[in-house]
């Protein structure tokens, strides 16, 4: 939208979107806050005015008098049961305003999770999650027609272990009365464009997990509630649909887009989220009028200064009932003889609402409105000024028109069903003056004469039952909701790459994780209290304020604290495993297995730091895998032994000075072996034995040329000129793929945030200052190392980028091994660091991004599917998160190239044949959407360093099938490696050997290429949790994207399978019970029958004996009963 154009009515919306929380103001804008804070007594009294105008405009109240009855005491209703029995009935006659009592509780965001729920540092926040909880429950239990709903089960959850029996026999009570309803139920609410699928089903399971094991199927959550994350992803709601939801609600969309959807009524719809998955990955989903929050002026909330509390006692002076609900009508009839039109000015941050005038009004009576300089004016004047404004101004219509115009409002949406969220960040400390002025509300205005509206209270689920009982069609969605931009100049991309480090750990726990779990499967461990702190810190690290890099410095120091703990506590567990399944005799004092948790850094005290040691390489994977080994050691003389006593090939290669330096390293490794492990089977193991003694291959140090160098072997050449300038050329696709790579940076715009365009690149929000890269001088310095195993460029860029190119023997890819930092500042200007691969291929500006790790979507420079886009800000309104992989084709010469990461990051493609990626950003600035803080990131009295990886891959698409095949085995690769542990020893092979095995096939065959095992983990009472899932997309490859036939039994070649039972994707239900609403669509797709929106339950119910059948893109989950082998009877 253009900065001073003049937008539709329906952006009258917008009026209630800013946060009434005094500390949350700035997360939506700093303007609003601003305006707030510099308000006279005088003007916040007639900001109550505007309040109670967009509060009638959202269709609370038809005001035709003011006259109200007496009072009159609440028949109390009959006690229901939860679900949708438990919900009061709408009336199709009246509008009907569904008031859903909430609050929003961050895991962490200005203050730690603790410091959250015990209430520490109220001078940071007010909030403390424990109170809200007790409060809402006693204010609950007063009265049975009481509504409410939470969210946040990593909350919920420690509230609870630290309750008596007669709170929580109150709480169950309160939730099988459906008074108090479960929504969403994750370990928090996750985000949706940096977490990878696999940490999102994790962390809803285990929410789930807890829920059932302590409230049963009444506390099972039916809506997603999704009302605080940047953007959403299409991935979510095909999660949400595979676990047995009705529906989602959500917050926040494109500022424009929500126009659109206002306007044409399509805030509501059926997301069709996946087309291999087809209409069981359908999901409802609903577009929030005023995001989370209440209507301005109806917050009554200890936290919220905007408004007046419900006094319905006529001999009180202060008695407002009357005036809250008539206010705005007897003014303007008071204030003005003549007629009063109210119109929209173009005011996209929504939280000002604005009257058009004459140009010669508003030069005596008004203000210019500084952010688009047009002719408006806002309400918050004088009553003398109005009155002056409504003689002199040429109007027309009548105070009807003004009603009519209310009436638009609530005509928003499809139906006379109308949903209130009444509450806000951390709300409800003190419930009961929440509760009490709801009560009152619902009162008068259901007990107003010749109302046309009924009040409730109600949820999400009632909400969406009653939408499900309109039996209407709904439009339909098959995109994303990416990117985010809250104005023309605020596109919420920056968090796709903040904080990468926090970002990598992240990724390695969940990689860690998986580990940590399936060896305890494999070893007939039990589900220990290591392992359920292990998966909680993992619900918590995908929390939308936390994996995002969106809080504050010492919140996420507090995050990694967390997770650090939780993976040192799942280190000793797979240490235990290890030690259990490896021993081949009884030995006193067993080994330790380490984990060496910094080879990102290429620190590994266990190997470096000792003459004799066994690395243990463990393959999470379902295929055989065969990978290239580092440890970091010191000195250069080694011999490696695999577990026939062989002493295999192995090269050592030096560690870059620049990593050797990275602040806080403090290794004596100087160097990394490197070694190839072969076909290490399906979660299965293999060991080798290293000492500093016998042969080793020297790696081979090329001095410095005058002329371009180059390396490569098999697939890729690699050269390198003087100047810096890295190549590579395919040696086996067809017609040739080229590309260049190089590494750019953006300037971060810095301004005051008091209007949009001032507005700061930031924690959230990517903006350059200019639409280009500025380039880095590069000093051209390399050295080219080679070997039988892998060659490497090493490449100095600058005193603070540098990077390592590698080939390895027999891999068709290239690994670029990029490092960025200490980012310098001293400039005073703030930089966001990219590497652009540059190609001849020819995309058409599109491009493809993965959705969380899973299916992929097009993308297209400057476009958006649903609605004609301006852009303002053309390189971040272009950026999409990259879980792990953007692509681009050339159809024509039939060439495709593709970058895959280590964990999340910003990327697009700006221009053809380019793929760029976002590594690292560092600004000075804060962008004023709350955090309240520069992303000014430090670690060890200097910036912060990031080390990181892509692999690049490239070929033919007359070769498809086995170039896709590649791309996803990579993928899985990076987000599940296998895992290297390293043992310290004093003892020979000989003595090694005799006491522990080497090698383990493992306890499984390998599954089909096309399918993998997703969840391995211990379960209840001795079961097992189990999830296969297809790997393809439906006609990604005509070879893999076919139906996968898995028979349990020949699988789990190792256990006796004693029962499987099938369960919805997050585990909280059987599959057989399933029930979900229907939804009708306004358009039937060929092969739908008439009920497009029924599920077909064929493709996800049934185990014929343990032989199932996967198609595209299924994940099935199950409960199995296992029995060990004999493997751990000795």
């Amino acid at each position: 939208m253009r900065e001073n154009s003049q937008a539709s009515d329906d952006n009258i919306y917008e009026a209630g979107l800013a946060r009434r929380s005094v500390v949350a103001y700035a997360r939506y804008d700093p303007v609003l806050r601003a305006s707030f804070a510099s308000s006279t007594p005088a003007r916040t009294s007639e900001m109550r005015v505007v309040s109670l105008i967009i509060f009638l405009a959202l269709g609370l109240l038809f005001v035709v008098g003011f006259g109200l009855g007496a009072s009159i005491p609440r028949k109390e209703e009959d006690k229901r049961t939860c679900g949708y029995e438990s919900c009061t009935k709408s009336d199709p006659n009246k509008i009907n305003i569904h008031l859903v009592a909430h609050t929003h509780d961050d895991v962490g965001w200005l203050k730690t999770v603790d410091q959250y729920y015990f209430g520490g540092r109220m001078n940071v926040q007010v909030a403390g999650v424990q109170y809200i909880i007790d409060s809402v429950v006693e204010a609950l239990e007063q009265d049975p027609n009481r509504k409410f709903i939470y969210v946040e089960t990593a909350f919920l959850w420690k509230w609870w272990q630290r309750q008596g029996e007669k709170k929580r026999n109150i709480m169950r009570n309160l939730i099988n009365e459906g008074r108090l309803e479960i929504i969403g139920g994750g370990w928090s609410m996750n985000d949706e464009a940096v977490t990878h699928y696999h940490s999102m089903i994790d962390q809803y399971t285990w929410g789930f997990r807890r829920l059932n094991d302590t409230f049963g199927t009444c506390a099972r959550p039916k809506i997603g509630w999704q009302i605080d994350p940047f953007g959403h992803s299409r991935e979510q709601a095909s999660m949400f649909a595979q676990m047995g939801f009705d529906g989602m609600l959500f917050g926040r969309l494109d500022y424009q887009d929500k126009n659109k959807r206002l306007k044409d009524k399509t805030g509501e719809f059926i997301w069709e989220a996946s087309p291999s998955l087809g209409k069981s990955a359908n999901l409802f989903t609903t577009m929030l009028y005023n995001n989370y929050g209440p209507p301005p002026g109806f917050c009554f909330d200890i936290l919220c200064q905007d408004s007046e509390p419900m006094i319905d006692d006529v001999d009180s002076p202060d008695y407002n009932i009357a005036q809250r609900v008539t206010r705005v009508v007897l003014e303007l009839r008071e204030k003005s003889s003549e007629i009063l039109s109210l119109e929209k000015c173009d005011f996209d941050d929504g939280r000002r609402f604005h009257l058009s005038v004459r140009r010669d009004v508003l030069q005596k009576y008004g203000q210019v409105d500084k952010v688009y300089n047009i002719m408006c004016i806002t309400v918050f004047i004088s009553n003398d000024v109005l009155k002056v404004f409504a003689q002199n101004r040429e109007i027309q219509g009548s105070i009807e028109k003004f009603l009519a115009f209310v009436d638009k409002q609530a005509l928003s949406y499809e139906t006379k069903n109308i949903i209130l969220t009444m509450g806000e960040d951390f709300n409800y400390l003190n419930a009961n003056m929440w509760f009490t002025n709801l009560d009152m509300l619902i009162r008068y205005v259901n007990e107003r004469n010749g109302t046309d509206y009924k009040a409730f209270y109600s949820t999400p689920s009632c909400y969406h039952k009653a939408l499900n009982e309109e039996n209407i069609k709904w439009p339909t969605k098959t995109d994303d909701f990416f990117p985010y931009s809250s104005d023309p100049h605020a596109f919420w991309t920056g968090y796709f790459s903040s904080r990468p480090t926090l970002k990598y750990f992240e990724r390695i726990g969940n990689n860690f994780l998986q580990v940590a779990k399936q060896l305890s499967v494999l070893t007939d461990q039990s589900d220990t209290k290591e392992l359920q702190l292990f998966r909680e810190a993992m619900g918590v690290m995908q929390h939308h304020d936390a994996v995002t890099g969106t809080e504050k410095q010492h919140v996420a120091e507090d995050y990694a604290r967390l997770l650090h703990h939780s993976m040192r506590n799942g280190e000793h567990l797979a240490s235990k495993a290890l030690n259990k399944w490896a021993l081949k005799q009884y030995v006193p004092k067993p080994p330790e297995f380490h984990s060496c948790l910094l080879l990102n850094i290429s620190s590994c005290a266990p190997s470096s730091d000792n003459s004799k040691f066994v690395v243990t390489v463990y393959n999470p994977t379902s295929q055989p895998l065969t990978t290239y080994v580092r440890v970091p050691v010191g000195g250069q003389t080694f011999g490696v032994r695999d577990f026939t006593g062989n002493k295999i090939v192995h090269q050592v290669v030096p560690i870059p000075e620049q990593v050797q330096k990275i602040p806080g390293r403090f290794s004596k490794a100087n160097n990394e072996l490197v070694f190839q492990a072969v076909k290490i089977a399906p979660l299965g193991f293999q060991s080798f034995y290293v000492d500093k003694s016998g042969p080793e291959f020297e790696a081979y140090q090329g001095d410095q040329p005058a002329y371009v160098q180059t390396m490569g072997g098999e697939y890729y050449n690699i050269s390198v000129d003087a100047q810096g300038k890295v190549r590579v050329r395919s040696t086996k696709a067809a017609n040739g793929l080229d590309f260049e790579q190089t590494f750019k940076y953006y300037e971060g715009a810095e301004g005051n945030n008091k209007v949009f365009v001032n507005r700061s690149s930031g924690a959230y929000i990517f903006r350059p200052k200019q639409n280009y890269t500025k380039d880095l001088p590069n000093t051209g310095t390399f050295q080219i190392f080679k070997g039988p195993l892998v060659e490497e460029i090493h490449q100095v860029i600058n005193d603070w980028v540098s990077q390592v190119i590698r080939i390895y023997n027999g891999m068709d890819y290239v690994e670029f091994d990029w490092l960025v930092g200490p980012i310098p500042v001293k400039d005073k200007i703030g930089k966001e660091v990219i590497t652009k691969y540059s190609s001849n291929l020819k995309n058409n500006d599109e491009f493809y991004t993965d959705s969380n790790g899973r299916e992929m979507l097009k993308r297209k420079l400057n476009y958006r599917p649903t609605w004609e886009v301006e852009l303002q800000e053309p390189i971040s309104g272009n950026y999409y998160p990259v879980t792990t992989k953007i692509s681009i084709q050339d159809e024509n010469n039939k060439l495709r190239l593709s970058a895959l990461t280590d964990r999340a990051q910003g990327g697009s493609s700006l221009k053809e044949g380019e793929l760029e990626l976002m590594v690292h950003r560092r600004l000075l600035s804060d962008d004023a959407f709350g955090v309240g803080e520069a992303l000014n990131e430090s670690a060890y009295g200097e910036g912060l360093v990031a080390r990181g990886q892509h692999y690049l891959v490239g070929g033919s698409l007359t070769n498809l099938d086995e170039l896709i095949l590649r791309e996803k085995e990579l993928a899985t690769e990076l987000a599940l490696r296998p895992w290297i542990f390293v043992t310290p020893t004093t003892e020979s092979f000989k003595e090694w050997n005799e006491y522990y095995k080497m090698r383990d096939d493992g306890w499984i065959k390998p599954l089909p290429k096309n399918v993998r095992i997703l969840t391995l983990e211990p379960w209840k009472d001795g079961e097992v949790l189990l999830r296969l899932e297809h790997l393809f997309e439906e006609g990604e490859s005509p070879k893999y994207s076919v139906p996968a036939q898995v028979d349990l039994k020949e699988v789990f070649s190792g256990f006796t399978v004693q029962s499987v039972q099938e369960t919805i994707l997050g585990a909280n239900q059987w599959m057989e019970d399933l029930q979900r609403l229907k939804w009708q669509p306004e358009t039937n797709k060929v092969g739908d029958s008439e009920d497009s929106s029924s599920d077909d339950s064929s493709l996800l119910t049934g185990v014929d004996s343990t032989s199932i059948t996967i198609r595209p893109m299924e994940i099935r989950t199950f409960v199995v009963k296992l029995a060990h082998g004999t493997k751990f009877t000795a």
